[in-house]
């Protein structure tokens, strides 16, 4: 089984990239390094958008061809140009933009881009590639609705050319839906529509461009409602005009502006209708809650958001009067100024279309707009913490080489016990009352079990009657009960583990055992490999993140199924050990090659096609795809080595010489490739056989004695773990059986190395940390913790 593994030499602009390097078989090889930038990293300050690439182009920047560029415009079939709007929302250089959207269209997949296309994407690592690819998924999602909505108003009979071009100019779903909705089925009647209706089109158009020749009264009918007199008239046109200010992409964009550079502040209050709702306490942070939109943290935004939809709180937006004032000038004096000379009455007329538009539409669209936005911001903020939590946990360093019992914990139940071999096969289960009278008899049982096959680690479950089962066990260590082993233990994350016993999955691997069992086997393999047991686990039962059901499902499952497939295919899969699921993700999804049993060539990746030959080649167990084959047999013979001393002392001395004595870039021209797959070829060549990037992430850490929270004292210095992060912090565990809450303002710059100084590297699942004690409040069971440092 081909195993795809990180390259060892990366861009030093991503030095901060936690794939790249880890594992770095030739690290020492590079003499040069630029310092990350740090800027890139606030916790206090808003979400800005961040640069995706470095400032240099370390790819070469291509212009897309013009047919296909053409190709892209009649397809969306929009007034907007597609690479220059995802270039401006995703603050992503243009030329980038066109790569990845190339890559896209050829179906390769964002592992593969990572990995292989580094000189075509400038070096992006899988979370910003991913944000590229949601992006321009939106925005074609934007051009195929606006083309329905314009079929389906044709076909009504209400599309107008002007209206056809306002929808076409729509650069948002927000915009789309502003434009659309007065004239969805079932909507009400506009007061703009009635008017025109009545036929005050062509007043409203003179209004404005010769209005020296327009007469009101020439329009009054009596007897027809809404033309019956003057006054009627002028309110028919001031609507017919309001309802063309409000749908002026240029209009639209002058407020926008104005609004941007005004303090414009969302607010939540007690909602009047709440009637002492007993989940407001959960919300008292918010009864009386006032921030700048800038500056509201994501955490906040879905809090506020949660409320509402509870009808706890009552949300709005408050948009200074002074953007009233300055849009009313602007448009009366510039963008809807009358052409000629116009009788007071006339500029009356437009100055209470200006407001009118203002107040009745404008407004209420901003306030959506806003709310929009920041609804979205917060959910890929979310998105993104859970995508960063479950690569960290999947990419645990795992526990090689020894037996380990999986501890279900409980009570009246029992604890139910998995013993595994070294290599996750179920040698024993059973179940032990260690809670219960006879504990004794329990023990020695235990203890039998123990000696029997050898095992001196032990993994519980962190459920009901945990900390009982973690007292009982550090009991039994401490008086040498399972002497002559040197037994330890440690505690995981069970969360998920009672789905997955009873899932189909489970069934199949485990067709006759008890599903509590099932339970005790997950959670010892959990520790013993977590990415081989984890991906059976639907990634958001997994424990990780907060919000989760405030965010979208979709996208959410979605951004997670990409992390794990991202993560199988840069560690790989060993076909003895790995489930059937596991293998079939690293084939099926992330190898740029079919299933071998198909030796066909390789189809939708965009590539030459490369038939794939059926016979071991030792190429096929390093991190170099099969279209580089023939560059890494050229490289062999350039060095003087051979395919079958693939990871050996000696080809390693070799490489190290040649590169020494000639540039990786002045190889690379000799050998007609790009640095980059170079690079890539070199450390698949001279990584040692088994290598595996998780080698350098932290294991569980294993334990013989107990903490307690009593034990805790304000300013006592602990090293603990990270068991999870969200967008307030990142909650550690010390070891006393309730994890303790490192603020985000606690999080700072001088705390981190320079590698983790950017907000989607900060901190995550599995991470030592050096932490300082704040606060023990034993009756809430909370911790607080400050952090001193990341232990490397």
């Amino acid at each position: 089984m081909k195993e795809e593994r990180v390259s060892f030499i990366v861009s030093e602009a991503h030095q901060a990239d936690r794939w790249a390097g880890e594992g770095s078989s030739l690290a020492g090889l590079k003499a040069k390094k630029e310092e990350v930038e740090e800027e890139d990293f606030t916790f206090d300050e808003p979400c800005q958008k961040k640069q995706k690439t470095s400032g240099a182009c370390l790819g070469q920047p291509t212009a897309l061809p013009s047919s296909e560029a053409h190709t892209l415009r009649n397809e969306l079939n929009m007034n907007w140009d597609l690479i220059e709007l995802l270039s401006n929302l995703t603050c992503v250089e243009r030329w980038v933009c066109v790569n990845i959207i190339r890559l896209l269209r050829e179906d390769n997949t964002v592992p593969f881009m990572v990995r292989y296309r580094k000189e075509m994407i400038n070096h992006m690592d899988a979370d910003a590639v991913r944000d590229v690819q949601l992006v321009y998924e939106e925005i074609c999602s934007l051009a195929k609705k606006t083309q329905s909505v314009i079929q389906t108003l044709k076909k009504d009979g209400v599309l107008t050319a002007e209206l056809e071009q306002n929808l076409r100019s729509c650069r948002s779903a927000d915009e789309l839906d502003h434009v659309y909705s007065p004239y969805k089925k079932g909507s009400k009647l506009t007061k703009a529509r009635r008017a025109k209706a009545l036929g005050l089109e062509a007043a409203t158009s003179a209004l404005i461009d010769t209005p020296h020749t327009l007469d009101l009264r020439a329009w009054v009918k009596p007897g027809t409602e809404g033309l019956s007199s003057l006054e009627e008239v002028a309110a028919g046109v001031e609507h017919i005009l309001a309802d063309m200010i409000a749908k002026d992409p240029e209009t639209l964009t002058y407020v926008k502006t104005l609004c941007e550079n005004s303090f414009v502040t969302i607010q939540s209050s007690v909602s009047k209708s709440q009637n002492k709702n007993k989940d407001i306490d959960k919300f008292h942070l918010y009864v009386d809650f006032t921030c700048n939109i800038h500056r509201i943290q994501p955490h906040q935004t879905l809090a506020i958001n949660r409320g509402e939809s509870l009808k706890i709180l009552t949300v709005k937006v408050n948009i200074p009067d002074k953007v009233k004032s300055d849009f009313t000038w602007w448009c009366i004096n510039n963008r809807w100024r009358q052409r000629t000379l116009a009788r007071d009455e006339l500029r009356t007329i437009v100055k209470n279309a200006v407001e009118d538009s203002y107040k009745r539409l404008i407004l209420p669209f901003l306030t959506r707009s806003y709310r929009t936005k920041l609804t979205s911001a917060a959910e890929k903020e979310s998105i993104a913490m859970f995508v960063r939590n479950l690569r960290q946990r999947l990419l645990v360093c795992p526990v090689r080489g020894c037996v380990i019992m999986g501890v279900d914990p409980g009570f009246r139940h029992g604890c139910k016990l998995a013993v595994l071999s070294p290599t996750s096969q179920i040698l024993h289960t059973d179940v032990v009352y260690l809670h219960n009278s006879g504990q004794q008899k329990e023990a020695d049982k235990l203890r039998h079990l123990m000696i029997k096959y050898s095992c001196s680690r032990v993994v519980i479950g962190n459920g009901t009657a945990c900390r009982e089962t973690e007292s009982v066990f550090a009991d039994l260590i401490s008086r040498r009960c399972f002497h002559p082993l040197d037994v330890s233990y440690c505690i995981t994350n069970e969360a998920g583990a009672s789905i997955y016993s009873v899932s189909p999955e489970a069934v199949k691997e485990m067709p006759d055992m008890d599903p509590n069992l099932r339970s005790a086997v997950s959670i010892g393999r959990r520790v013993q490999d977590p990415l081989a047991e984890l991906v059976k686990i639907d990634p958001k039962h997994i424990g990780i993140g907060t919000y989760q059901h405030d965010v979208s499902a979709g996208a959410l499952k979605a951004a997670l199924d990409g992390v794990v497939q991202e993560c199988v295919s840069f560690v790989g899969v060993d076909i003895n050990i790995y489930t059937h699921k596991c293998a079939q993700m690293q084939v099926a999804k992330s190898s740029p090659h079919p299933v071998p049993e198909k030796p066909t060539a390789k189809k939708g990746k965009g590539k030459t096609c490369v038939n794939i030959p059926t016979s071991f080649n030792p190429l096929d167990q390093t991190c170099i795809h099969p279209e580089s084959y023939h560059v890494a047999q050229r490289f062999l013979s350039l060095v003087g080595g051979s395919a079958d001393q693939i990871g050996s002392a000696g080809l390693r001395q070799c490489v190290e010489r040649k590169v020494r004595n000639s540039s990786v870039e002045e190889l690379a021209r000799t050998l007609d490739t790009t640095p980059e797959t170079l690079k890539l070829i070199i450390d698949g060549l001279t990584q040692p056989p088994g290598f595996d990037i998780r080698q350098n992430f932290g294991q569980a850490d294993f334990k013989q004695g107990i903490v307690s929270m009593s034990d805790l004292r304000v300013g006592a210095v602990l090293t603990g773990r990270v068991d999870n992060t969200t967008l307030f912090g990142a909650f550690v565990d010390i070891g006393v059986g309730r994890a303790g809450l490192i603020h985000k303002s606690n999080i700072t710059l001088d705390k981190l190395p320079v590698s983790q100084r950017r907000r989607s590297l900060a901190l995550g699942p599995g991470e030592r940390v050096e932490v300082r004690v704040l606060n023990v409040d034993p009756q809430r069971g909370r911790i607080g913790l400050d952090l001193i440092r990341v232990l490397q």
